[in-house]
C-alpha cells in the first residue's frame, strides 16, 4: 500500500507535504471503509441471529451508552489536536491532561447513565446490559492516543491499530454465533471492542511515540483545555442527540422490536451517509486554498462542491430507495421487511447530510463556526419535540422522517435565520433547484 502511494506520488511530482497530506487522507477513507463494512457484516449476521425484538434491545443499549459518551469526550478532540499542532505545551502534558479530564468525566457519564437507566427502565436486565456496555466511555479516553497521530498527520498507525480492533472483533463474534450466545455475550464482545482498540493504540503509541506512562497532568492546564472545549462540547452533544435520540426515544415509547426494524435501516443510511462526509473531508483543504487565491474561485467551488456531494447522494438514495426490498431481504432476511418501508423514507436522510455537511465544511473555511450551536441546537429541539409528538401515532415511520426533518432544519433552514449563514442558504437553495446541471460534461 504504502509503494504504491509512493509511485503516485512520484508520478504526480507533488511535495512532500502534499503527499503526506494525501497518505493521511487515504488512510483515513481506508479505516472507515473497512469500519464500516466490518460494522454492516457483523450487524446482518447479529441481527439475524438475535431477531428483531432483540437486536432492537441491544442497539437501544448502544444508543442510550452513546448519547452520553459525547459528554464524556467534552468536545476536548479538536482543542486536543489544535494544541498537539502548535506544541505551544509539551506534548506529554497536552495528551496526559486531556487523558485526565476523558477519564475522570468517563466514570461520571458511566455511572449516571446506569443509574439513569435504574430510574428509567423497569427491566433490570436492560439495566445490567447499559452497565457492560457503558465501561467503553472510559475506554474511550485512549482516543488521545488517535487525536496525537492526527495532529502529527500520521493517520496510518492508528487506522491500523483500528483495523486490527475491527478484524479480531468480528473473529469474536463469529465465535460467539458458532456458540449459540446470549445477547448479554454480544454485548460485553462490543464492550470488548473497546479494550482492543485501547490497546491498539498504546501499541502504536509505544511503537512509535515512547511510553504513556510519561504523561503528566497539569490542573491550570485542564482548566484552560476545558475553557476552550466546552462550546464544542455542546455542539456535538446537539449533534449527536439529534442523530441518535429517536433510537432511544423508540425504545421506550414504542417497542424494541420496531426499534430492531428501525436500526437495520439506519445501518444502511450510515454507508449512505458516508458519501457525503468524505467529499466534505476531501475537498475542505482545497476550499481553504481556493479562497485564499480568490473569493470568486471560492464560490464557483464551492457551489460546485455543494451542487455535486447533495445530487450524487439524492441518486444513491433514490437508488436505494428503490433496491430496499432486495437489499432488506437478502442481507436480514425476510424476517425484518418490515424495515423497508423505513429504509424507502430514511435513505434520502443522505441528501439531508449532503447539504447540512457542505455548508458546514463552508463556515468552517469561513471562520463562522461559532454560531454552529444554533443550527444543532435547533435540529436538536426539533427531533425531540417532533418525535415526542408523532411516535405514539405514527410509529417508527414518523421516526424515519423525523430524521430527515431535523436534519434539513439544523443544516438547511436555520441557515436561513442566522444572519451570517444566509449566503450559505442561497447556495444551498441553488444547489436543490439547478445543481444537477453539474453532472452533465
Amino acid at each position: 500500500m504504502g509503494k504504491l502511494l509512493s509511485y503516485i506520488s512520484r508520478h504526480l511530482q507533488l511535495s512532500s507535504s502534499k503527499e503526506k497530506i494525501i497518505e493521511n487522507l487515504f488512510w483515513a477513507v481506508v479505516g472507515k471503509v473497512v469500519t464500516l463494512a466490518g460494522g454492516l457484516l457483523v450487524g446482518i449476521m447479529i441481527g439475524r441471529y438475535l431477531g428483531p425484538e432483540k437486536y432492537g434491545l441491544m442497539n437501544y443499549v448502544f444508543s442510550c451508552v452513546f448519547l452520553f459518551q459525547v459528554f464524556a469526550l467534552f468536545g476536548l478532540d479538536a482543542i486536543e489536536v489544535r494544541e498537539e499542532a502548535r506544541a505551544a505545551e509539551p506534548i506529554d502534558k497536552i495528551i496526559g491532561t486531556a487523558f485526565g479530564i476523558k477519564v475522570v468525566s468517563g466514570f461520571f457519564f458511566m455511572l449516571f447513565v446506569i443509574a439513569l437507566s435504574l430510574f428509567m427502565d423497569s427491566d433490570l436486565s436492560t439495566t445490567l446490559l447499559i452497565a457492560i456496555y457503558s465501561v467503553t466511555i472510559v475506554l474511550n479516553s485512549f482516543s488521545v492516543i488517535r487525536n496525537y497521530f492526527t495532529s502529527i498527520v500520521q493517520n496510518k498507525y492508528v487506522v491500523r491499530a483500528e483495523i486490527e480492533r475491527t478484524v479480531i472483533g468480528i473473529a469474536i463474534k463469529v465465535i460467539l454465533l458458532l456458540c449459540g450466545a446470549s445477547l448479554t455475550w454480544f454485548v460485553a464482545a462490543y464492550a470488548f471492542d473497546g479494550l482492543l482498540l485501547a490497546g491498539a493504540y498504546q501499541k502504536a503509541y509505544r511503537q512509535k511515540v515512547g511510553n504513556w506512562r510519561k504523561w503528566t497532568f497539569d490542573s491550570q492546564y485542564a482548566r484552560f483545555l476545558l475553557k476552550e472545549s466546552f462550546p464544542l462540547m455542546l455542539t456535538s452533544a446537539a449533534v449527536i442527540v439529534y442523530q441518535r435520540i429517536d433510537q432511544v426515544m423508540i425504545g421506550l415509547m414504542i417497542d424494541k422490536e420496531s426499534l430492531g426494524y428501525f436500526s437495520v435501516a439506519s445501518r444502511f443510511v450510515e454507508v449512505l451517509v458516508f458519501i457525503p462526509i468524505m467529499l466534505s473531508q476531501t475537498i475542505t483543504p482545497m476550499l481553504v486554498k481556493a479562497r485564499e487565491r480568490s473569493e470568486d474561485e471560492y464560490n464557483q467551488k464551492a457551489q460546485r462542491f455543494m451542487n455535486l456531494s447533495v445530487w450524487l447522494s439524492l441518486m444513491a438514495a433514490a437508488l436505494t430507495s428503490i433496491i430496499s426490498f432486495w437489499l432488506v431481504k437478502y442481507t436480514f432476511g425476510s424476517v425484518y421487511l418490515p424495515a423497508v418501508a423505513i429504509l424507502q423514507v430514511m435513505s434520502f436522510k443522505a441528501a439531508a447530510v449532503a447539504l447540512s455537511n457542505t455548508a458546514g465544511s463552508m463556515l468552517v473555511t469561513e471562520g463562522l463556526q461559532r454560531y454552529a450551536i444554533l443550527r444543532d441546537g435547533l435540529g436538536c429541539i426539533t427531533c425531540i419535540v417532533l418525535n415526542y409528538l408523532l411516535l405514539p401515532h405514527y410509529g417508527i415511520m414518523a421516526a424515519a422522517i423525523v430524521a430527515i426533518v431535523s436534519t434539513v432544519t439544523a443544516g438547511y433552514l436555520a441557515d436561513a435565520f442566522i444572519p451570517a449563514y444566509r449566503h450559505l442558504f442561497a447556495k444551498q437553495t441553488k444547489a436543490l433547484a439547478l445543481g444537477w446541471r453539474s453532472l452533465i460534461p
